[in-house]
């Protein structure tokens, strides 16, 4: 785990789309975690540009951001709108580059926890949730898994403190993320 000198950990989820980071999310909530999204960064922008948030156009519009502003900018974005935050232990969900890591890394105590879940099983739960950049097509689910997985998503993935393996219910997998949550808000 790595260690920082600002007295503010950041609790940073990551996992394919569909794994079930907001689900990890919405139980950190309830336990009284503030959370900040990264993806709301890129659908906020999408919003000023008055671009339409399919998963294609979202996806062309973080590649764009990264590209003209660097790897980084969508955790330095949100480490701006986290500036006034009092907690000492916040959840960031979202997390899908070693960029964002050391953006963060620079001024917080950062765990990646990381959300496992297979392949056909996200995509089935993606297609259940139909948020409007979710894929309906296998075609799509393939093609923004590779576009994740450019960004880096498997190098931060592949670096957890934490894995946890979702590939129950939702039920059961709350009763299964609540504990370590508790965990964690114990030990910072």
């Amino acid at each position: 785990m790595r260690d920082h000198h600002m007295n503010r950990t950041i609790i940073a989820i990551t996992g394919m789309p569909g794994a079930g980071k907001g689900l990890v999310s919405k139980v950190a909530k309830e336990i009284g975690f503030p959370i900040f999204v990264l993806g709301d960064v890129i659908r906020e922008e999408a919003k000023v540009k008055g671009i339409s948030p399919t998963p294609k156009n979202l996806g062309r519009l973080m590649l764009e951001i990264r590209e003209k502003e660097g790897e980084g900018v969508v955790a330095i974005r949100l480490l701006t709108k986290m500036k006034n935050e009092k907690a000492k232990l916040v959840i960031v969900e979202g997390l899908r580059s070693l960029k964002e890591i050391e953006e963060f890394e620079k001024s917080h105590k950062t765990i990646i926890l990381g959300v496992h879940t297979s392949p056909e099983e996200r995509f089935q739960r993606l297609v259940r949730r139909k948020r409007s950049d979710d894929p309906k097509k296998w075609e799509e689910f393939v093609e923004r898994d590779r576009r994740e997985l450019k960004v880096g998503i498997g190098d931060v993935l592949a670096l957890s403190d934490i894995m946890v393996i979702n590939e129950s219910t939702k039920e059961e997998f709350k009763n299964k993320i609540r504990p370590v949550l508790m965990d964690l808000r114990e030990k910072y």
